[in-house]
């Protein structure tokens, strides 16, 4: 799914969402530099493979959270994480580096990759910032929606306490 893709199947699926076009950003300090009118709801997203293994998971945070891989791992019961290579992310999502994207899983045709949402983003209420699947947009909607969508979708969602360093 393209940007348009993705926002005409959130309003297919009756998800109220917010938009905030913007230039390209690439990492976290990108987004630093932009005005977005949700900050608390600011996301980002690691796309990590166990090691040795077919296994690929996201990883959503918010977006000042530094990531325990090796706690996370230890919790989950996993192999040794390492970041998926850029060719993965393609292959599997249908994605580029910077764009990054829990709504990527509505790309992933086999729903083999497993979402890891931080508890953080389902307090009552609460919005998640997501790219629609580009790195110039980013989509607002309420976290319980975006749970709804990708699990409907058949991909896994786990949301758990992720460990912090």
């Amino acid at each position: 799914m393209n940007k348009q893709e993705t926002y005409d199947y959130l309003k297919m699926c009756g998800v109220d969402f917010e938009i905030t076009e913007h230039p390209a950003v690439w990492n976290m300090e990108d987004v630093a530099q932009i005005a977005m009118p949700h900050p608390e709801a600011d996301a980002k997203n690691l796309f990590v493979r166990e090691d040795k293994t077919d296994n690929f998971y996201m990883i959503t945070v918010r977006g000042d959270k530094r990531v325990d891989l090796k706690a996370l791992r230890k919790a989950e019961s996993l192999r040794p994480l390492k970041f998926a290579s850029e060719e993965d992310l393609s292959a599997r999502l249908g994605l580029f580096p910077g764009a990054v994207t829990p709504l990527g899983l509505l790309n992933d045709e086999t729903r083999h990759v497993v979402l890891y949402l931080d508890e953080y983003f389902l307090q009552p209420g609460a919005l998640i910032g997501a790219h629609p699947n580009d790195n110039t947009a980013t989509v607002w909607l309420k976290t319980e929606d975006l749970v709804r969508i990708l699990r409907a979708h058949g991909s896994e969602v786990r949301v758990i306490p992720i460990p912090s360093r």
